[in-house]
Formats: structure tokens, C-alpha cells, sequence
């Protein structure tokens, strides 16, 4: 998938806005699944219209299907990971964009996701992030999930980006993350707590926003 954002900034200013609607309609009648009609996606996302075909011509080469299942998703991540194993983290990463919990990411599900990763407010990023966090989806994060999350990026980073971590650093940072945000003491964050959390530390803020810079 980082193939198909780092498109974004090198490709929409070298298109033609009428070739590429006659190029995209050309294409999405060629895929099995064919998306929504642009016009829906741009007033649903913060896209322009133009920035959606440059993401689709690039979502399309990835996925001539038109969807992307848990094991294309972590072919097209491993790439940009040579030194690490980001298996375990695309597929959480994965599941968060598969909103609709169907073994598939089609493109609208791409869309707005990174919509909200990269064009949405404060609040929408960090409830998109707790989603993440949130591994079984009941509403809450639990220190073992959050810890599952930090070994993936951990273990997606590689030994060439934390060369002297220990094995149980991902612990104790979540150990001093649960400690600010746990203000009832009850063992789980809920998403109002984490976003307090967030908002009134700009260090947890960074931290809990790391796929952001691993997207």
C-alpha cells in the first residue's frame, strides 16, 4: 500500500483531468469489483477528484481485482520492510481497514481509511488508531492487545532500527502508556480515556500515531 500512497504526490499533477476520466472509467469496467463513482467517493473523503483517480490508476496496479486479501496486503508491505517482519502488524493494520470484516479491502475501504489517516481531524486519527489498538473490537483496549500491537511495529522495524531493545521493552513501554491512561484504574482504556491520554501528552500522541509514519 505504500506503493500506491507515495503515487499520490508524484502523479496528480502530471494527468489531464479529462484523460484520466476516460482512462478510470476504461479501467474500472475491467476489474471484478468495480468501485463507487468518484463523485461519491470525493464528497465521502477528503480527496480531490483528481487525487482519487491518481489513487485508484495505483490501487488498480497493485490489485488488477479491484480487492486486496490479508496476504496480498502483507506482500505489498513486506517491500518497504527488507530488515524487519511486518507480517504480524499488516495484518492488524489489515483488519483495520477491512471495515466491513470480510477477508477483503476494496478500494473505498483503502480511501477512507487513508482519508482519515492523512486528511482527518486530530479526533478522527486517534479513533481510527484505538480501532487498531482495539484487537478483539469490544470497545476497549487491554494491555495485551496494546502490547501485541508494539511487538509487531517492533518486529516490522527490524533489529537495524532498535538494535539494543530487550525483549520485554514493548511491555514496559506499554506498562507507562496504561499508566496515564487508565484513569479509573479498571485494567482497559476505553476510546474517551485514550483520547484524553493523547491529547494531554504530545510523547503518547506521537507513539500511539506510529503507523502513520509506517503506512
Amino acid at each position: 500500500m505504500g506503493a500506491v500512497v507515495g503515487t499520490l504526490t508524484m502523479q496528480t499533477s502530471q494527468r489531464q483531468p479529462s484523460r484520466d476520466k476516460i482512462d478510470d472509467e476504461l479501467e474500472m469496467t475491467m476489474v471484478c469489483h468495480r468501485p463507487e463513482g468518484l463523485e461519491q467517493l470525493e464528497a465521502k473523503t477528503n480527496f480531490t477528484k483528481q487525487e482519487l483517480q491518481v489513487l485508484y490508476r495505483g490501487f488498480k496496479n497493485e490489485c488488477p481485482s479491484g480487492v486486496v486479501n490479508e496476504e496480498t496486503f502483507k506482500h505489498i508491505y513486506a517491500q518497504f520492510f527488507p530488515h524487519g517482519d511486518p507480517s504480524t502488524y499488516a495484518h492488524y493494520l489489515f483488519n483495520a481497514f477491512d471495515t466491513r470484516n470480510n477477508g477483503s479491502i476494496k478500494f473505498e475501504d483503502f480511501v477512507m481509511g487513508l482519508s482519515t489517516l492523512l486528511r482527518g481531524t486530530v479526533r478522527d486519527k486517534l479513533e481510527w488508531t484505538f480501532h487498531l489498538y482495539d484487537i478483539n473490537k469490544d470497545g476497549f483496549i487491554n494491555k495485551e492487545e496494546m502490547t501485541e500491537i508494539v511487538r509487531a511495529i517492533y518486529d516490522m522495524m527490524g533489529k537495524y532500527t532498535y538494535p539494543a531493545l530487550k525483549g520485554d521493552v514493548p511491555k514496559q513501554h506499554v506498562d507507562a502508556f496504561f499508566e496515564k491512561m487508565d484513569k479509573n484504574k479498571d485494567g482497559v482504556v476505553t476510546l474517551e480515556e485514550f483520547v484524553l491520554a493523547c491529547q494531554e501528552d504530545e510523547n503518547m500522541m506521537r507513539s500511539m500515531q506510529l503507523f502513520e509514519n509506517v503506512m
